[in-house]
């Protein structure tokens, strides 16, 4: 199907990138200016903010129940943008349509912090909640990684980490448009070239956008950075990642999923149709993507 009317409106109205290298401040700046006031948010029993060790959380309860499972959520945003605050949309729906206690992750970013300073933040969360479930309410049951985009790879790298070491609590993993090959060529996705233009995120802004991670030390060939560069994806944990029609890194979340099959893990793989790259973060208000979080539920629920 076409590019969702709404979706095309809201690019239409987009000004042009501003000339010169990107200023991290600046744009973190604007983003935040579009954060809307705690008033207008989804309601939920209790919103708190918190430290996991010494990373920032917020730790969204979904409900007056004594104990829930947990997710535990990171944001996207390059590895340079995205923070607690202009993702609390996303992380309120999750906790709504899941009835999970949500626990999304203010990791270090880059160009401030090299790699791998934010991903081990989150792995970092994962295990503080798994040794402080009592305190946290915590039914000792799901234990969820999510992401959406660079969180996307965060979640991804933190289940294999994990399994690595042998830490085996981490139930599901749920990707969202995620980023698992940085490495930018545009010959390696078909997806690459078919979107490359018009659509928001655009191929050629993916090796700017992603230049601070990738100058702080992130190797595209380490499976921490491209988690489909991992050898051997047996083991993990199930599986649901999101794609979307018009987003250039479509493919490779869809061969991820093709390529977690194959290695006998549990993999559920739904590709949004008319949308783009950034959808449950910009334009989950529409209801054809709304649903994304019931599609969430239902998996965490299916696939325990």
């Amino acid at each position: 199907m076409p590019l969702h009317p709404d979706i095309a409106k809201a690019l239409a109205t987009l000004p042009p990138p501003p000339p010169g290298p990107l200023d991290p401040v600046a744009m973190r700046a604007a983003e935040e200016a579009q954060v809307p006031p705690v008033a207008g948010r989804l309601p939920l029993h209790a919103v708190e903010d918190a430290t996991a060790g010494e990373v920032p959380v917020r730790i969204y309860t979904p409900d007056e129940a004594g104990t829930h499972g947990l997710l535990i959520y990171f944001h996207g945003g390059a590895f340079f943008l995205g923070s607690l605050d202009t993702h609390d949309h996303v992380a309120r729906s999750l906790a709504k349509a899941t009835g999970l206690k949500v626990v999304s992750v203010g990791y270090r970013r880059a160009p401030e912090h090299a790699f791998p300073a934010g991903l081990d933040d989150c792995y970092a969360v994962v295990r503080w909640a798994a040794a402080n479930g009592e305190s946290l309410g915590w039914d000792g049951t799901t234990l969820a990684v999510a992401g959406d985009s660079s969180g996307g790879t965060f979640a991804a790298a933190v289940a294999a980490t994990a399994h690595d070491d042998g830490f085996d609590r981490i139930t599901h993993q749920v990707l969202y448009y995620p980023s698992l090959d940085l490495d930018f060529d545009p010959g390696r996705y078909p997806s690459l070239r078919e979107n490359a233009v018009g659509y928001g995120l655009e191929t050629a802004g993916l090796k700017p956008f992603n230049a601070f991670y990738l100058d702080s030390g992130a190797d595209p060939a380490d499976p921490r950075v491209s988690p489909i560069k991992r050898a051997d994806l047996g083991g993990l944990p199930p599986a649901l990642i999101v794609t979307a029609e018009y987003d250039p890194m479509r493919d490779e979340g869809e061969l991820y999923g093709r390529r977690l099959k194959d290695a006998g893990v549990e993999a559920t793989v739904i590709r949004y149709p008319g949308a783009n790259h950034g959808f449950v973060q910009h334009f989950s208000w529409i209801p054809d993507y709304h649903r994304v979080f019931e599609e969430t539920a239902a998996f965490l629920r299916g696939a325990s």
